[in-house]
C-alpha cells in the first residue's frame, strides 16, 4: 500500500466529528455519527457539557481536568462499539450527562438540585428533535435509567459501561492506567449484569476502583468541593426556584463569576482559587479519610470531616445578594452539607 493510499487518523478529535464521524481518542474508536447525534450535538444543553469539568471544584487543584462533554462522547463510542445499531442506548449515552449543575457533583442536592431530575427535564426539552429522528424521549430516559435493558444498564453493584469509562479516564488523567485504553476495551465484553471480563483485566480494573476510592476521599479532591459545596449552600438554601433553576442551568465559568461577585461568597472563593493547598487538613484517621479543613481567619473556617462536611458559621445573605422578587433572608444557619466520599453520590 502506497503511503497515499494508507488511512491515516483525524489530526482532530472533534466533538462534532469530522465529515460525520467522531473518534475517541483515548479510546481509540471511531464512530459514524447518526443525524440525531449531530444535531444533538449542537443542542445547548449537550455543548454545556463542554463547560462542566468532569472533576467538579477538584478540577483546579489536579490535572483530572477534562470535561463532561468529553466524558459523554467516550460512552458514546464504548455504547457504539458494542451496540452499534442500538440508537437509543447511543441517544442516551449522549445525554445521560445533560443534567449535571455546574462543578458536575460539587453541590448535588444542595437546596434539592438532583442531576438525575433535571437531566429528564433536559431529555424533555429535546423532544421534538428526538421525535423528528423517530426517537421516543421517554424511551431515552428509560435507557438512560435502566429500566430498559441496553448495553448501559447492569445489576446494582456490577461495574456498568459508564462506570468503566468515567473509571479508566479518571484514571489516565491521574496516572493510575497502566494498561493503555484500547487494549482494555479489546479484553472486555458487556452481558446482562455489566461489563465482562478475565480475571487479570477485572484484578486491573478493580485497582483502578481503590484508586478512584483513595483520590475521591483525599484532601486534595474533599478540600476544594467542600468549600465550593458550602458555598453554594449560602447562596441556595433560601433561594427562590426560580433563583435555583437559574443557578442549575449555569456552566462552571458562569458559577464561579457568581461566586466570586456575591458579597455572600466572594472572599473565601477567591481564597480557594489562588491557593487551595492553603486549607490546612487535620485529624485524618487513615488514608482514607478526609480529616478537616481550616484556614485563618477562621470566623467563617470550613470544617471537612469523614463524616461529611460542616459548616459551622453562617455568612447571612447580603443585601446586595441577587435575589428572586419577595425572596427574604434569613440569618439561620443552613443544615450540615454532608459530601463524604463514601457516602455523596457516583462522581459518574
Amino acid at each position: 500500500m502506497s503511503a497515499r493510499d494508507r488511512v491515516l487518523p483525524p489530526a482532530v478529535a472533534d466533538v462534532l466529528g469530522v465529515d460525520g464521524v467522531y473518534r475517541d481518542p483515548m479510546w481509540r474508536v471511531s464512530v459514524a455519527l447518526s443525524s440525531v447525534e449531530i444535531e444533538l450535538l449542537r443542542t445547548w444543553w449537550v455543548r454545556r457539557l463542554a463547560f462542566i469539568a468532569h472533576a467538579g471544584a477538584a478540577a483546579m487543584s489536579t490535572t483530572q481536568s477534562y470535561s463532561r462533554l468529553e466524558h459523554s462522547l467516550g460512552l458514546l463510542a464504548l455504547t457504539a462499539h458494542f451496540t452499534p445499531t442500538d440508537h437509543l442506548a447511543r441517544a442516551a449515552a449522549l445525554l445521560h450527562d445533560v443534567g449535571h449543575l455546574p462543578l458536575s457533583h460539587t453541590f448535588e442536592r444542595v437546596a434539592g438540585l438532583d442531576h438525575h431530575q433535571l437531566g429528564a427535564r433536559r431529555i424533555g426539552d429535546l423532544t421534538d428533535l428526538l421525535h423528528r429522528h423517530g426517537l421516543d424521549p421517554a424511551e431515552v430516559i428509560a435507557t438512560d435509567s435502566g429500566a430498559r435493558p441496553s448495553v448501559l444498564s447492569g445489576w446494582p453493584g456490577v461495574l456498568k459501561l459508564d462506570h468503566l469509562e468515567s473509571l479508566v479516564r479518571s484514571g489516565r488523567a491521574h496516572g493510575r492506567t497502566t494498561q493503555a485504553p484500547p487494549a482494555t476495551l479489546a479484553r472486555l465484553d458487556v452481558v446482562e449484569a455489566g461489563v465482562a471480563t478475565d480475571p487479570e483485566t477485572g484484578s486491573y480494573l478493580a485497582e483502578l476502583v481503590a484508586g478512584e476510592a483513595r483520590w475521591l476521599c483525599s484532601p486534595v479532591n474533599a478540600v476544594p468541593n467542600g468549600v465550593v459545596r458550602h458555598l453554594a449552600g449560602l447562596l441556595l438554601d433560601h433561594a427562590c426556584p426560580e433563583r435555583r433553576a437559574e443557578v442549575a442551568a449555569m456552566t462552571d465559568d458562569e458559577f464561579w463569576a457568581l461566586l466570586l461577585t456575591d458579597p455572600a461568597t466572594a472572599s473565601r472563593a477567591r481564597e480557594l482559587r489562588r491557593d487551595p493547598a492553603g486549607w490546612r487538613t487535620t485529624g485524618v484517621e487513615d488514608s482514607m479519610a478526609a480529616g478537616s479543613a481550616t484556614r485563618s481567619p477562621t470566623s467563617t473556617s470550613t470544617c471537612l470531616r469523614s463524616t461529611g462536611t460542616r459548616c459551622p458559621r453562617h455568612i447571612p445573605p447580603s443585601a446586595n445578594s441577587p435575589r428572586c422578587p419577595g425572596a427574604v433572608g434569613s440569618s439561620r444557619p443552613p443544615r450540615p452539607l454532608h459530601t463524604s466520599a463514601r457516602t455523596r453520590p457516583d462522581r459518574n
